[in-house]
């Protein structure tokens, strides 16, 4: 399985929070919101690194009501594939939440989720994740049907984050797009001291 990294260099004068999210260009449904991927604190003149690999899950956790700011800590992490076992069901029997009737769905390259008739509502988010984290997720209700095809576009950004944020895209202002060229799957990143990025 192909390995990702990025490496970065905070050479800025602050102590924050090095972020990598995902965004999607086939999510246009406005309430999936994007995670805090991976996230972690950097003081100034050292360096993180993160890597991944690109293996899917689907993720569930007892958010409440899902809005920038909360944090999402799956509470279940089923592994997943686009073809074989892209299709569950999120069940709330007994009290509590779980996945079940993992199979086969309609096609390959996207993931499904059925949010089952006796869901409570505004209590779980439901989404996606990668390489054992949360990338997408949305409010679970009961009898709705999710699709995730994932075409991930990764950003890092520096701030004020932890792992499993929910994300308000359109506030991240000082954000750098990381894109990996034919067979490149390393990436040196600098935070400068102007706050801009060189990738």
């Amino acid at each position: 399985m192909t390995k990702y990294s990025v490496t970065v260099v905070n050479n800025s004068v602050n102590t924050g929070a090095i972020c990598i999210y995902q965004t999607s260009p086939d999510i246009s449904d406005p309430k999936v919101m994007s995670l805090a991927w991976f996230s972690k604190v950097a003081h100034p003149n050292t360096q993180v690194s993160f890597d991944w690999s690109i293996d899917y899950s689907f993720v569930w956790d007892e958010t409440g009501l899902l809005i920038p700011g909360v944090t999402f800590d799956a509470s279940q992490s089923l592994p997943t594939d686009l073809t074989s076992k892209n299709m569950v069901t999120l069940d709330y029997s007994d009290g509590a939440f779980v996945f079940e009737n993992q199979t086969k769905g309609a096609k390959n390259g996207t993931m499904y989720v059925t949010c089952d008739g006796n869901l409570p509502v505004n209590v779980a988010s439901v989404g996606v994740g990668m390489s054992g984290a949360g990338t997408f997720v949305v409010q679970a209700q009961p009898n709705i049907n999710l699709n995730f095809t994932p075409h991930p576009t990764y950003w890092v950004t520096f701030g004020n984050y932890t792992p499993g944020q929910v994300l308000d895209i359109g506030e991240i202002t000082n954000k750098q797009k990381l894109e990996f060229d034919a067979n490149i799957y390393e990436l040196d990143v600098v935070l400068n001291r102007d706050n801009t990025w060189t990738v």
